[in-house]
Formats: C-alpha cells, sequence, structure tokens
C-alpha cells in the first residue's frame, strides 16, 4: 500500500473544495510542494495563492506544471466530484501517478491518529468544527480537517504535530466515509440525500451502517437520540445518544437565552454539569455543541476546559453566519443549508431567535437531482419557515441539466406564502422592495458571492 512519507509533490484535481483545500494545506504545512487545478477562482483559492499554493484555472494536460510531471513522487488526490473525462484525470492516470480520491489519502492521512469522525447529512461542519476548537483549547491538542472556515482560526486546517487526536468531518458523498477509521465517531442525522448516488433512503442507511463498521474496537459513537442504531459494529463500541429535546445519556437541560446566544446545563452517565455558555446564536447550535461536548469529554477534555472555551468559539462562515445586525432595521444571515431538513431545523433556530419577526429567505437549490429528488420537501420546508420565498436557479455543481428540473418545480408547489423566482443579477433590487426585517440566504452552491453585496446593500440601507 502506498505511504504518504514516499511522496514530495502533491496535485490536487478540484483544489477549491472545502474538503479538498484541508488537506492541501496540510501538505504544505508539512513541507510538500502542492498545486492544484478548480474550474472557478473564489476565496478559497485566493486564500490558497495568499498561501503559497499554485491554483491554475485551466483543465487541460499542457497546464499541469512541470515539476508535477514526474510520476515516482508526485501523489495527485481528486474529488469525486470531478468528472472521469477531466482531461489531467486523464492524463495523470494514463502516465502511470498514483492518483487517489481526496477520503482515501485523507485516510492514510489520518491512520497513524486517534481520529475522531462526525458525520451526518446534516450539522456536521458545524460539530466538527467545535469540537475541533474544544480540543484545541485543552490539553490534549488537535489536528483537523473541517468542512468549514472556521472563524476563529480563519481556516479549515488545524495542525498540531503534538497532538494524537485528529478531528474530520466524515462525508457520506460517494461513501467516502468508508475509507475512515475513527477512534470515536458521531452521526448527527441519516437524512436521504445523494440519491444520485445511493439510489433509496434504506441504501443512505446502509451507507452510515457502514462508516460505524468502521470504528476500532472499544471505540465510541456517539449517535443522536432516535436515529437508528447501525448494524455490525465492531466489538465494544459504546453507543452513546444526545439530545437537547428527549432522554439521552447526555441531555441538554435548563436552556436559557442569554442575549441572543444560549447557556444550558448537561446531564451525563458521570453526573450533571452546568452552566456551558454558547459564544454563537442559534437553538440548532446547542445541539451541535452537545454533540461536540459528548465526544470530548469522552475523549478526555475535561469539563472545566470545556466551559472555558465553548463561549470563545465564534462560528463557521456561512453556518448560521449572522453577517449585518441592527436589530432596529435588519437582520442579515447566511447559511449553508440545502437539504430541506436542514433548512427546516435553520429556520426553526432562527424563528427561536427572533420571534415575531418577518424572516424573507433567498434560497439557491443545488444540484438537479436533489431538486428533482425533493421538490415537495424544499417548497414544505420553505414555507413553513418563511414569511416571503426567493428561489434563485439550480447551482448545477458537476451536473448536466435534467430536462424539466428548475427551481420552478419548487416554486409551482408552494401555495401559502409569497414566493417568487430571481435571477442573481436581480436580487438587490427584488430586496429592496420587499424590505425585510430578517433576511437569510441558503444554500450551497455559489450564492455566497453574492453575501458581500447583499452585506453592502444593507450597510447603506439599514445603518
Amino acid at each position: 500500500m502506498a505511504q504518504i512519507e514516499q511522496y514530495k509533490k502533491v496535485f490536487f484535481i478540484g483544489i477549491g473544495g472545502i474538503g479538498m483545500s484541508a488537506l492541501a494545506r496540510f501538505f504544505h504545512s508539512s513541507g510538500y510542494l502542492v498545486a492544484g487545478y478548480d474550474r472557478t477562482s473564489g476565496p478559497v483559492t485566493d486564500a490558497l495563492t495568499d498561501e503559497g499554493i499554485e491554483v491554475i484555472f485551466d483543465a487541460s494536460e499542457q497546464c499541469i506544471p512541470d515539476i508535477f510531471r514526474s510520476p515516482g513522487d508526485t501523489l495527485v488526490v481528486y474529488t469525486p466530484a470531478v468528472p472521469v473525462t477531466h482531461h489531467q484525470l486523464v492524463w495523470f492516470t494514463e502516465y502511470g501517478f498514483d492518483v487517489f480520491k481526496r477520503s482515501r489519502v485523507l485516510g492514510m492521512v489520518t491512520e497513524s491518529l486517534k481520529a475522531v469522525c462526525v458525520a451526518g447529512t446534516h450539522g456536521k461542519t458545524t460539530v466538527s468544527t467545535i469540537t475541533a476548537f474544544l480540543f484545541h483549547h485543552s490539553s490534549m491538542g488537535v489536528n483537523a480537517f473541517l468542512g468549514g472556515i472556521s472563524k476563529n482560526f480563519g481556516t479549515n486546517f488545524i495542525g498540531n504535530q503534538t497532538s494524537e487526536f485528529v478531528v474530520l468531518e466524515a462525508d457520506e458523498f460517494d461513501r467516502s466515509f468508508w475509507q475512515l477509521t475513527p477512534y470515536a465517531a458521531l452521526i448527527t442525522s441519516m437524512d436521504a440525500d445523494h440519491l444520485d448516488i445511493y439510489g433509496s433512503a434504506s441504501e443512505v442507511k446502509a451507507g452510515f451502517d457502514g462508516f460505524a463498521r468502521k470504528i476500532k474496537e472499544n471505540g465510541w459513537l456517539v449517535l443522536k437520540a432516535g436515529l437508528p442504531v447501525p448494524e455490525g459494529l465492531a466489538g465494544n463500541v459504546e453507543v452513546i445518544s444526545y439530545s437537547i429535546t428527549r432522554e439521552a445519556d447526555y441531555h441538554a437541560v435548563n436552556i436559557r437565552e442569554n442575549g441572543g446566544a444560549y447557556i444550558f446545563d448537561i446531564e451525563t452517565p458521570k453526573g450533571v454539569f452546568t452552566d456551558f455558555r454558547m459564544g454563537i446564536p442559534g437553538l440548532i447550535n446547542v445541539e451541535n455543541a452537545l454533540g461536540a461536548i459528548a465526544l470530548s469529554l469522552l475523549c478526555g477534555v475535561t469539563p472545566e476546559e470545556i466551559r472555558q472555551s465553548l463561549p470563545l468559539f465564534r462560528g463557521i462562515a456561512r453556518r448560521f453566519d449572522v453577517v449585518f445586525r441592527n436589530p432596529g432595521k435588519l437582520i442579515y444571515i447566511d447559511d449553508y443549508a440545502h437539504h430541506p431538513e436542514e433548512i427546516r431545523a435553520t429556520l426553526k433556530s432562527v424563528r427561536a431567535a427572533y420571534p415575531g419577526k418577518k424572516v424573507t429567505g433567498i434560497f439557491q437549490p443545488h444540484l438537479y437531482s436533489r431538486t428533482r429528488d425533493f421538490a415537495e420537501e424544499f417548497s414544505a420546508s420553505l414555507e413553513e419557515g418563511l414569511d416571503n420565498i426567493v428561489l434563485l436557479p439550480v447551482y448545477p455543481a458537476r451536473e448536466e441539466p435534467i430536462p424539466g428540473v428548475s427551481s420552478e418545480i419548487i416554486l409551482e408547489k408552494i401555495s401559502g406564502k409569497p414566493a417568487m423566482l430571481s435571477q442573481k443579477e436581480e436580487l438587490i433590487s427584488a430586496i429592496d422592495q420587499m424590505n425585510p426585517e430578517i433576511l437569510i440566504t441558503m444554500g450551497a452552491g455559489d450564492i455566497d458571492r453574492l453575501v458581500p453585496e447583499i452585506k453592502k446593500w444593507a450597510e447603506m440601507n439599514k445603518k
């Protein structure tokens, strides 16, 4: 089996992806020569370039830098979102390079460490980032590969050569998380998603069962209460439940609001721990923090270390991210929610944080297949949580258009709330006419590119 140490150079195909960029940062910080391709520039590729990593935006094999053309010491890493016909991927494969998916390389990198892996169809980025933050501020330290940009660290990678722990987001797409061997794992949710890969909800659950079976003997599986316990776990793997709404091994109680954030106590098998203070808003984040705290306590972080560090956690870009705040005029939140259940949970938190306010939401559907498979569920979750609904065109990502599938099939199913379609270039005008009290943008595509423009509009009109 290939070993990371045999390479000197690493080339990434799809380097601008959040998971790929974390790996690129790891190799770069470890002294490897790193470069990569991505389709378009953006905040992540700009940051990588500033850090000294070359990024190219031409997919032709001729644009591969000469220094990465030696197969003996060059590792090629690609994301499954890249088509198999990609010119550079084809060239590297034909010329005998070691060409591995990101998930395999992540497994290789982390196999010598105690891997704390967070999985779930939604919530995993926040839980893994809070977990990494708590470890980092403990005596144990941490390495971390995250699925979002931590506001505390300004990056999605944390390196610590003296720590025996690595925290990482375990991605269910393409069954990538089967490449990991967790010391401890957490599953936040198992909603039907990525049906273009899995085909059915039962296969999604089977995918999570397969991930859980990778947990090492005598390890832990932390499971949101109510989820089915995976089958076929390794010997002596202990299953621990957590919840903010029902009885569980780790149960948040006495939840109270404090200046837009929350304070809560936790009932655990080892007693009651009191007065955990959140540094970020959103009831959904109490649940996320509870899962992270359970993982951290099981692995050896102390309650007092958690109590001191949790209020300092500033959140993650695009996860219930309060971009603009003027309570008398406008609150603007940006969020990555792109699955109906994510949208439902996010908007429930918005309603809890700002009761009685009119909430306007702008949603960009992600993938034609997901839009087709969940059009009914999208319309229901948007209607349930919003007073005004704006839909942007579908962001295709890795997919070609599907005939008859567009944002209109969601719009057609919305009947109880005002709803409209908008092109990106018309969005600011639409927002201005609606005069929102609470505004939220949601989606996993390129809707984040619009956030600075919306923030600028808010600063000019809602100060």
